[in-house]
């Protein structure tokens, strides 16, 4: 879930869950109220509308009691003037907030709660004097006193008239809805504290986990540590964070790998490098002292001393010719010159540059070309020269038999024309055959003067191949020979409709 769409559901969950709850914990709290009140004031007929009507909320509190008074004003008045049974009635009476009053014409007989602190004697109505349908609800009295008066009037035995006044204070509607209120306040602030803890808690879980492990990811990666996985998978905002950083660390530890292989490649080709020119050098010293030293006394030892040193300046030329263009191939900066280049002319020029120098060196070249004289290809003529300088050398290193063979050949595959270069050599072993285009990657790990070299050859011919939007492979056999292939898109012609 996105991060705004989390905040507008906390936002609606803060501010329609606790409506709800409220709403909820209002009704079971009044439920509970009405039984409480129900069983502590024996009120048998009590629900939401009675307590709305205060005066027959507090009418209620005394029914029972006020039907037995009127009961026991017909069938025994004299009993409503019997201390003890109304001392009785009395006990009962304080349970539910009142108290009792009796009186005969002019002459209190009982007088219950605090009736003689206060003045209630002028709000007692008088015998008889309360209409019919006031008897059921009672006389409210106002101002300071607030009460309900309810009378029961009644002639004893002996003929003489008296009125029983059952007296409930109002305050116990206060006290009521105090606790009511008290209730509901309780029940606000318990769901605004379960909602808040719930919102916050589904917040700091959706976020702090994340957090959590992003810290620890970052503090691996500070320790330099990047072999690890954040494992967060969330289709979220911080989700997408968490990717984002996983994906860094990714790359990260890819640029640090590749730094490293960088490293060590380059240590590599210092070091082969260096040897393949202390070779040269070495014996190029070894010759031109033998020359200060007259060694080389006849006309011929003098020419042989001075070839050789020529030659073992070419070698000290080829590799650092070699480790000029690797720095280019490494930061992409080959310098390219495309142009229409015919197929035939341009490997029979090349044939020929090379059949001398092949011939001096024992190794017989021969040239086969299949493809029609008016075949073209879009290539940089120079660097196509250094692929195939740089196969037939390579193949030149690795010839061990006395006769040597090199054999190109050049086809027309379709839509490419396809270069085959083929030697007598010993070959390259099945394990070694995929490798033998990675920087640095020598079939011969022994680095004799013979087969020296910086490794970077083949992986040169590969990047300018590719970057003229070919292919290139081996097949090779040990003892035998091996065939270098490579391709290139022939031009065609793309007829324009007038």
């Amino acid at each position: 879930m996105k991060l705004k769409k989390v905040l507008w559901v906390t936002f609606l969950t803060m501010s329609f869950l606790p409506i709800m709850l409220f709403t909820v914990v209002v009704w079971l709290a009044g439920i509970q109220k009405l039984n409480y009140i129900k069983t502590s004031y024996g009120i048998e007929k009590f629900d939401y509308q009675n307590m709305q009507n205060s005066m027959q909320l507090l009418s209620e509190l005394t029914k029972k009691i006020h039907s037995e008074l009127e009961q026991v004003a017909k069938e025994d008045p004299d009993k409503l003037c019997d201390l003890v049974y109304l001392s009785e009635v009395e006990k009962r009476l304080e349970k539910e907030a009142s108290f009792l009053v009796v009186r005969k014409e002019d002459e209190y007989v009982y007088l219950g709660g605090d009736m003689e602190q206060e003045s209630w004697y002028k709000y007692l109505p008088e015998y008889e004097n309360v209409k019919k349908s006031e008897l059921d609800n009672g006389l409210y009295v106002g101002g300071q006193m607030q009460a309900l008066i309810k009378e029961i009037d009644f002639v004893d035995s002996e003929g003489v008239s008296g009125s029983a006044y059952i007296i409930t204070k109002s305050e116990i509607l206060v006290s009521l809805f105090r606790s009511f209120l008290v209730d509901i306040l309780l029940a606000v602030f318990c769901v605004l504290v379960l909602t808040s803890g719930i919102a916050t808690f589904w917040i700091y879980r959706s976020v702090s986990n994340p957090l959590k492990k992003l810290r620890e990811a970052t503090q691996n990666i500070k320790e330099g540590n990047l072999d690890f996985t954040l494992g967060v998978n969330r289709d979220d905002t911080i989700g997408e964070l968490c990717a984002d950083f996983e994906d860094m660390r990714k790359r990260l530890k890819q640029s640090t790998e590749e730094k490293l292989e960088y490293d060590t490649e380059s240590k590599e080709l210092i070091s082969n490098i260096s040897h393949d020119l202390k070779t040269p050098i070495t014996a190029i010293k070894g010759y031109v002292e033998g020359i200060m030293d007259g060694v080389a006394d006849t006309p011929e030892k003098m020419d042989r001393y001075i070839r050789t040193i020529y030659n073992k300046t070419n070698d000290m030329d080829r590799l650092i010719n070699e480790l000029t263009f690797y720095s280019k191939i490494d930061t992409n900066r080959i310098p390219y010159t495309f142009h229409r280049i015919n197929v035939a002319g341009y490997f029979s020029d090349c044939v020929d540059e090379m059949s001398l120098e092949l011939e001096a060196q024992n190794i017989k070249l021969q040239y086969f070309n299949y493809v029609d004289s008016d075949v073209k290809v879009i290539a940089d003529a120079e660097q196509i020269k250094r692929v195939i300088n740089n196969i037939v050398s390579n193949s030149i290193k690795y010839m061990d038999k006395e006769q040597g063979i090199i054999i190109i050949r050049i086809k027309d595959v379709g839509d490419f024309i396809q270069v085959e270069i083929e030697d007598n050599g010993k070959g390259i072993g099945v394990k070694e055959l995929p490798y033998i285009f990675d920087r640095f990657y020598r079939t011969d790990a022994s680095r004799n003067s013979k087969q020296g070299g910086s490794g970077i050859g083949l992986s040169i011919v590969k990047k300018i191949i590719e970057d003229h939007g070919g292919q290139i492979w081996a097949n090779s056999k040990e003892n035998t020979g091996t065939v270098m292939y490579f391709v290139l898109r022939k031009y065609q012609e793309v007829p324009v409709n007038e």
